[in-house]
């Protein structure tokens, strides 16, 4: 799944109208940029390096990454992507998932860049999680520069807009000092020096400003020595509202996404910007996810799903799916939606190789504008996993079989998307369905319709198309005595697979096979109260 921006389309060739939130975000840069006078736009996304990234990373990353892609096609105009990780960060506490924790615990406080890396792999603990950053990114072929927090304040990059800060300190602290709380107002300031003996990120009142030295006094808690630093170099960093607000001023960031919690965190950064005669940056406010019973997702209660556990049961372009449906809306974010937004994307990839250039199919923004034809699957993933649920698929191979009765001549090395999607079916069946199925008996009314659609399916051709035995199944439904034919498709799944839901039933018996889906009935029919 590639990320690149690609190119506008060649002179002569009408751009594409916004038909999409990506182009009506992408608008909103071009007029940005214009108004500025700029040739090139600057996309950024934040990263914390004190835990490692997470299907929220991947997410802000993908949207901004369609963005991106979007204007490029409506201007023509070049572009960057930084993914710029705060590192410089002091270490608040003990992550839960790291080794050698007793050792991290002597260096709280202290720069995540400047403490030793826990794994023993890279220089640092800041290092290391940059690098599973950048291993993630390129795993999914995002094209982005990286950019480190220490990185930018050691080499100066900052240097010219921190004394700009210092300049405007007590304006900054009028934005800030009404948002906190009467103890921490009484020590704020965005200016945190760190101590030049141990290290530490310090949380002090800043007790003078010299602009013209461009440094600052404070006092050592320890010995109430006055210590003087200077604000460049390196030697402070900024609180983290004031730095987000540094930050888009000194690089000329044009657009950032954040989530709703930062919604709050946006606009006190944003004075401050314009505090340091800055404009900030377009902004997009995306929703949070939600677990499966609409609570919200919390990394401390571990109610959430993570990326590998996503791209364990099913290829990341469905992860892109998810991310881009409805970015404004909560969404919940649990394993029953990774088939359906699978088969959503299946449905918009199999579209989009119709029409490569329909700017409002999401495949389209997945792929940057150009979705490739070996996406094609002929059969949904749904269906593959109800054929790996009846025949208690422990292997491809026994899915293989009805697939080659299916679609002739189908194999792994002609069909490879669709021989991913097997691989994931065996192994969602395996984790997600074998272990909560269970089948119930059906009532009198189901009875009759099962044993009435049994004879209907017996009088019918190996060979029926999956649309027509859709439409008898319907028909044999409206037979009987269901208050709601969505009753009876409930009880084909209930009763004959075990699990509560699936696609279309009628395709699933052309592929399964009408003989053996007529046994599958009689079975069905003729199971002991008991073992339902």
């Amino acid at each position: 799944m590639s990320q690149a921006t690609r190119q506008a389309p060649a002179s002569g060739t009408s751009a594409p109208s916004p038909s999409s939130w990506p182009f009506e975000e992408a608008k909103k840069v071009a007029e940005r940029i214009a108004a500025a006078g700029k040739d090139e736009a600057l996309f950024e996304t934040g990263y914390g390096p004190s835990g490692l990234p997470h299907i929220g990373t991947f997410g802000e990353v993908a949207r901004t990454s369609w963005v991106r892609h979007a204007f490029t096609r409506l201007t023509g105009r070049k572009s960057r992507l930084i993914a710029f990780s705060d590192d410089m960060d002091g270490l608040r506490k003990v992550p839960d998932n790291v080794p050698n924790r007793e050792m991290l615990a002597r260096y709280l406080g202290q720069p995540l860049t400047r403490i030793p890396d826990p794994f023993g792999t890279h220089e640092s603990f800041g290092a290391h999680n940059n690098a599973r950053l950048r291993s993630f990114l390129d795993a999914f072929g995002f094209e982005y520069e990286f950019a480190s927090s220490t990185d930018y304040y050691l080499a100066g990059t900052f240097d010219a807009t921190l004394r700009r800060v210092l300049e405007r300190h007590d304006a900054i602290l009028a934005l800030v000092l009404p948002t906190l709380g009467p103890e921490r107002r009484a020590t704020y300031s965005p200016i945190l020096p760190i101590h030049p003996r141990t290290g530490i990120v310090m949380q002090v009142p800043i007790e003078r400003c010299d602009p013209d030295a461009g440094t600052v006094v404070w006092r050592d808690p320890e010995d109430n020595s006055a210590i003087e630093t200077p604000v460049t170099g390196g030697a402070c960093k900024l609180q983290w509202k004031a730095d987000w607000a540094m930050r888009w001023a000194a690089l000329g960031v044009d657009y950032e996404m954040s989530g709703k919690d930062l919604i709050d965190s946006v606009k006190l950064s944003s004075r401050i910007c314009r505090a340091l005669g800055a404009e900030p940056p377009v902004g997009f406010t995306y929703e949070l996810f939600l677990d499966e019973n609409g609570q919200k997702i919390s990394k401390s209660k571990g109610n959430g799903l993570s990326v590998e556990e996503w791209l364990r049961y099913a290829p990341p372009e469905s992860l892109a799916q998810f991310m881009y449906q409805a970015p404004q809306r909560a969404k919940r974010l649990y394993f029953d939606v990774i088939p359906r937004a699978t088969d959503e994307y299946v449905a918009n990839a199999q579209k989009a190789m119709a029409a490569q250039d329909d700017t409002a199919n999401p495949a389209w923004h997945i792929h940057a504008g150009h979705v490739p034809q070996s996406a094609a699957s002929p059969i949904p993933f749904g269906m593959l996993l109800n054929l790996a649920s009846v025949v208690n698929a422990e292997s491809t191979d026994i899915l293989w079989g009805f697939i080659r009765r299916y679609v002739p001549g189908a194999s792994p090395e002609e069909m490879p998307f669709l021989a991913r999607l097997v691989d994931y079916a065996v192994a969602y069946y395996r984790d997600r369905i074998r272990p909560g199925k269970t089948f119930r008996q059906p009532n009198e009314i189901e009875r009759g319709a099962l044993a009435d659609l049994a004879r209907t399916l017996a009088d019918l051709p190996a060979s029926e198309p999956g649309d027509t035995i859709q439409e008898l199944l319907y028909e044999v439904g409206k037979r009987h005595a269901f208050a709601n034919l969505r009753d009876w498709f409930a009880c084909l799944y209930q009763v004959l697979l075990g699990q509560q839901e699936g696609p279309r039933f009628g395709p699933f018996v052309a592929l399964y096979g009408v003989a053996e889906t007529v046994a599958l009935i009689e079975t069905a029919l003729d199971r002991p109260a008991d073992a339902a």
